[in-house]
């Protein structure tokens, strides 16, 4: 299967580029422009292959460390997913930026945005990246998926990159290296994971 995103084919909208200029001249986001700043966030497209699994419809709260989740969710039959098997998950063969297309409203946030097309299930049925405030781990410790912490949000970052967490493709890779660095051991509670059962 096919999975990533294709920067080569996407352009952005006038008002995409625009939101994000603005978050530019705030100082927020890997210039020069959109394309740019994607570049650095999103899984790049290619074609993998996934096991046959059964995924939690809900996100579930560290109860330890992320070193130690794995084998909490071993002792339960289970395991984290893969960041593969969390984007396939998300997108459900979707090749749009977020799963639900394209585009997201630039006139507000997603965390104030209670009807929005994140709080829609996922084509498999999935809650998944439905809020920026939450950040699932999978078992790839480069990667953080479905939210930022809030820390866009919170930041004022404006709204583009306030919804880019919630892109299917978005590993964000500077979340992760907070979550596993020193700084973010005593925040574990604030991260989830999503466990999976292999067939």
């Amino acid at each position: 299967m096919t999975l990533g995103f294709d920067l080569n084919t996407w352009q952005p909208t006038p008002e995409q580029a625009a939101d994000f200029a603005e978050s530019l001249d705030q100082g927020f986001g890997y210039g020069p422009d959109l394309r740019t700043h994607l570049a650095q966030v999103l899984s790049p497209r290619r074609s993998v292959i996934l096991a046959t699994l059964l995924m939690a419809v809900e996100d579930e709260n560290l109860t330890e460390l992320p070193a130690d989740m794995p084998a909490v969710l071993a002792a339960r039959g289970l395991r984290m997913p893969s960041s593969d098997e969390w984007e396939h998950a998300c997108g459900a063969g979707t090749d749009t930026l977020f799963r639900w297309g394209n585009d997201c409203p630039l006139d507000r946030d997603p965390y104030e945005d209670r009807t929005g097309p994140h709080q829609q299930l996922s084509g498999f049925g999935l809650r998944i990246a439905y809020d920026t405030y939450r950040t699932e781990l999978t078992s790839d410790v480069t990667a953080a998926h479905g939210g930022d912490g809030g820390e866009s949000v919170c930041g004022g970052y404006g709204c583009m990159l306030a919804w880019l967490p919630l892109a299917t493709a978005n590993r964000n890779p500077s979340m992760a290296e907070f979550v596993y660095g020193p700084d973010g051991e005593d925040l574990s509670e604030d991260f989830s994971t999503r466990p999976v059962l292999t067939l």
